[in-house]
């Protein structure tokens, strides 16, 4: 019992190293399954019926053996946090979807951050928008127009 309790502190460890839950580790696929659940402290048949419902979905390597990245770790401790809160796991799977269309946001809103950081730091190259051919927004330099999506003249007659 003492050698499983050292191997467990020694993957706690090494799932919590710096390293290893940086933005760039952070999705990486590290673990089997045998170590993401001693890692989440639950039951490999637990984290492969989550699999199935689509609550934590680990990548796939060859032979279809899942593996299990440190972000996958997290939304697994979650899980669990959650359901011994009394949240169904419809509840838990709505939160899940949403935690990570949040985490999309923040991404997509840092890029645009950086963007404009950049635009500000460059006043002479400023840009220009504009509605693309497709409806969505466009960046123009200074004396560009968006290209047309088809070269159909449209004629309107007024009844």
């Amino acid at each position: 019992m003492v050698m499983r309790y050292t191997v467990r502190a020694n993957i706690a460890e090494f799932a919590e190293d710096p390293r290893i839950v940086d933005a760039e580790n952070r999705h990486a696929p590290l673990f089997v399954i045998s170590v993401a659940a001693e890692l989440a402290d639950m039951h490999p048949q637990t984290l492969r019926q989550y699999d199935r419902m689509g609550l934590v979905t680990p990548r796939r390597q060859r032979g279809k053996h899942r593996r299990y990245s440190p972000y996958d770790i997290e939304q697994l401790r979650q899980i669990q946090q959650l359901s011994q809160e009394g949240v169904s796991l419809e509840g838990i799977r709505r939160i899940l979807q949403l935690q990570n269309r949040v985490d999309e946001l923040e991404d997509t809103v840092g890029q645009l951050r950086q963007q404009l950081r950049q635009a500000q730091r460059n006043p002479g190259q400023a840009r220009i928008f504009a509605v693309g051919p497709h409806g969505d927004v466009v960046s123009l330099s200074r004396g560009q127009r968006p290209r047309p999506a088809t070269r159909e003249i449209v004629l309107w007659q007024d009844r």
